[in-house]
């Protein structure tokens, strides 16, 4: 019953909000950087020429907190306007810094997507200051298989290399929360089977079958968690975000799951009721833990 309380809430006031939210322009043009200066990692030591980019959105007014946005596409694409841009834009009428990831398609090259991750957490934390950004501040949001990556960067990571001549690499990748929408999850059972095809290949070894199969890779220092899953998603099914839920709770962490009574995968095409109350059931929780 608090759930159905809670929902219906959300389900009223949201609409309001996102007719509030219409209104308010877009303050400036966002700037879209490459990622890295020079070759890019694959993994292994190794490089290549292709490059990765990020899209900064800087609210009118921000008040410290960032989110870098991995948009889904299974893998094999990248879902730039609903999953991207236009939650970018979204976040900066709440004040919110949007940093609108295009990561390298990983085409079985695993460490890909997880290592341009990396690098967009570490240039937002290192631009902090230029940015009017809080450092403590940095959190990931993914969408569907971008949902994974993002669930992926909060549950590997590392503090940085303080003798590194870069100086975006001396700062730590780990963000400071994470907001996973219709997420993959787990490279197991209930996994999308193109996103792991694309990910990790057609055979994939057990071994990185575990390492990112995310549920199995939470630890005490894992940061908070707000997941949202409609329990009619075919493509993804729910129990992605449900174990994922159980082991933050099991370790600890703090974790809010909003489970969506419809909208399916994608939330009925990123529009309605189902859509309008994730969005607004976050920027709560994200007050709360601040």
């Amino acid at each position: 019953m608090k759930f159905l309380s809670t929902l219906c809430l959300l389900l009223f006031t949201a609409p309001c909000l996102a007719e509030d939210e219409a209104a308010v322009d877009q303050p400036t043009a966002p700037v879209r950087t490459p990622l890295w200066d020079g070759p890019a990692p694959v993994g292994g030591g190794e490089t290549e020429s292709g490059n990765a980019w990020i899209t900064v959105h800087h609210p009118e007014e921000a008040n410290g907190t960032a989110i870098v946005i991995c948009p889904g596409g299974g893998y094999g694409r990248l879902v730039l306007g609903g999953e991207g841009h236009k939650i970018a834009a979204w976040l900066n009428q709440h004040g919110i810094t949007g940093v609108v990831l295009e990561y390298r398609l990983p085409g079985g090259r695993h460490a890909v997507p997880l290592l341009d991750a990396q690098r967009a957490i570490r240039t937002a934390r290192a631009n902090a200051k230029d940015w009017q950004l809080r450092p403590d501040r940095i959190g990931i949001m993914g969408f569907s298989a971008g949902g994974h990556l993002a669930s992926t960067a909060a549950t590997h990571f590392d503090s940085g290399n303080p003798t590194a001549n870069d100086t975006i690499d001396r700062v730590s990748s780990r963000p400071d929360f994470a907001i996973l929408v219709y997420p993959v999850v787990t490279m197991g059972e209930h996994t999308h089977a193109g996103s792991r095809d694309n990910l990790l290949g057609k055979d994939p070894s057990s071994e990185l079958l575990n390492l990112y199969s995310n549920e199995r890779q939470v630890t005490d220092n894992t940061p908070p968690m707000f997941l949202a899953h409609a329990i009619d998603d075919t493509p993804v099914p729910i129990v992605n975000s449900r174990q994922l839920h159980a082991a933050l709770q099991q370790h600890n962490v703090p974790t809010q799951m909003l489970e969506l009574p419809s909208g399916g995968h994608g939330l009925n095409g990123y529009q309605g009721p189902m859509w309008d109350a994730w969005q607004a059931a976050s920027l709560g929780w994200l007050k709360e833990i601040d």
